[in-house]
């Protein structure tokens, strides 16, 4: 016995019934594939697109919807985010990441003279310099940080067994810093080194210029007066590198790297007469066998032989607190 539905349609139903039994009748089927099939789509079309029917919609969504959060919110969602991961990683993606970069049409492009020109626009753009110098100066910057933090743990390492030697106390550390005011050998020594290399550069330079004028003009006779000319330009050169740093900014370039400074019984730069005085007892110091800088091992202000002769001492840039006699 077939059973009766006994539960009873709704008015809201049946009034949407009657509208949709009326269109399905193959009259009104005929009328609107009457209508589909002559220039009413193209007349509706031409008059969406002269009237920018789609552009003032658009207008009307980005004012009334917050787009970038909408997307953002969308994209950072965690079903948003693992379909990504899964496709990234399903075999037909990799499959067709190598098709595309084995296909020929890559080349082609690759080789265009169009790519090539908007490659160089793209290069010679002033924020993407301005993004390789940042990316430079920062690379230049940490490299710097890394040196001077090793020198200074072995400004204190170099000394331990020398002061253990001698029977001296261990070096006292200041609260709250990181290391003693007072800068080590290591780090002078590698700040010297710096400076060292920068003077000869400066002198190779000259002496390449001074020699491809003498090519223009004849060599200087006899050998020895270039011998005695070269030997005085380069004391000269010494000199008023490290003298003219020393009392202009209290540091010269190397310093300034490893981040020490020079200062005078003041605690200021040192003036031109200490300057002299103190290039001219780092020659002292240099000569034999860099024995000068010894002193600097074990003495409370980690003084050289130098700095005894002019009266400085050389502190870490920033740190200047301590006995400066």
């Amino acid at each position: 016995m077939a059973v009766r539905e006994t539960t009873p349609v709704s008015s809201v139903g049946r009034l949407m019934l009657r509208p949709m039994r009326a269109v399905a009748t193959p009259t009104v089927e005929r009328a609107i594939d009457g209508i589909l099939g002559g220039p009413l789509p193209e007349a509706v079309a031409h008059s969406l697109i002269e009237h920018h029917v789609a552009q003032r919609i658009a207008e009307v969504v980005l004012e009334r919807v917050d787009v970038e959060q909408t997307a953002a919110s969308a994209l950072e969602s965690p079903r948003v985010e693992q379909l990504l991961r899964e496709t990234l990683a399903s075999p037909r993606a990799e499959q067709l990441a190598r098709e595309f970069l084995a296909s020929p049409g890559l080349d082609r492009i690759l080789d265009s003279p169009e790519f090539e020109q908007r490659l160089e626009q793209v290069l010679a753009s002033p924020h993407v310099r301005a993004a390789l110098a940042q990316q430079s100066t920062s690379l230049v910057a940490q490299t710097a940080a890394s040196a001077r933090r090793r020198a200074v743990g072995l400004d204190d390492a170099a000394e331990r067994a020398p002061r253990r030697f001698l029977r001296r106390a261990p070096r006292p550390w200041p609260e709250g810093s990181g290391s003693f005011a007072f800068a080590g050998v290591v780090t002078r020594g590698v700040a010297l080194a710096i400076d060292a290399a920068v003077v000869s550069l400066i002198f190779l330079i000259g002496a390449a210029l001074v020699g491809l004028v003498g090519s223009l003009f004849g060599q200087l006779r006899p050998a020895w007066l270039a011998g005695i000319i070269a030997g005085a330009s380069w004391l000269l050169l010494v000199l008023a590198y490290f003298v003219g740093f020393w009392t202009a900014a209290g540091q010269t370039p190397g310093m300034r790297i490893l981040r020490v400074r020079v200062l005078d019984p003041r605690g200021g730069s040192p003036k031109l007469g200490r300057s002299l005085v103190r290039v001219f007892g780092l020659a002292l110091a240099i000569i034999p066998c860099f024995v000068g800088f010894l002193p600097a091992l074990v003495d409370h202000s980690r003084r050289g032989l130098h700095d005894f002769v002019a009266g400085t001492v050389v502190v870490y840039d920033g740190s200047t607190e301590g006995d400066t006699r």
